[in-house]
């Protein structure tokens, strides 16, 4: 058996996408993505980034409550704080479409 790492998500832009620097320079943009759970009440809100240029331009554009999808891989990013270090999971978008 031969595992996969694929996410594909259909939701709505929780606010607005937001630019970020890191101190090594490279610039993303994070958003979050509000989807309904399967067959249960509710949803989750769903971190995402974009690395590329292009889909960095695209998810900037987007609108607050506007439909997308995504599809991309999860990662799980570390960082360090004060107190240690923390980790979140993430979806990194390879492509961003308009429901």
């Amino acid at each position: 058996m031969r595992y996969k790492n694929r996410v594909d998500l259909v939701g709505r832009l929780s606010g607005p996408a937001e630019e970020k620097t890191l101190p090594s320079g490279d610039v993303l943009v994070e958003f979050r993505v509000v989807v309904d759970r399967d067959n249960r009440e509710g949803v989750d809100t769903l971190d995402v980034a974009t690395w590329k240029a292009p889909l960095r331009k695209r998810a900037l554009s987007l609108e607050q409550d506007e439909w997308i999808g995504i599809k991309g891989v999860l990662r799980r990013r570390f960082w360090k704080t004060a107190t240690g270090v923390a980790s979140r999971w993430q979806v990194e978008a390879r492509e961003i479409t308009r429901v």
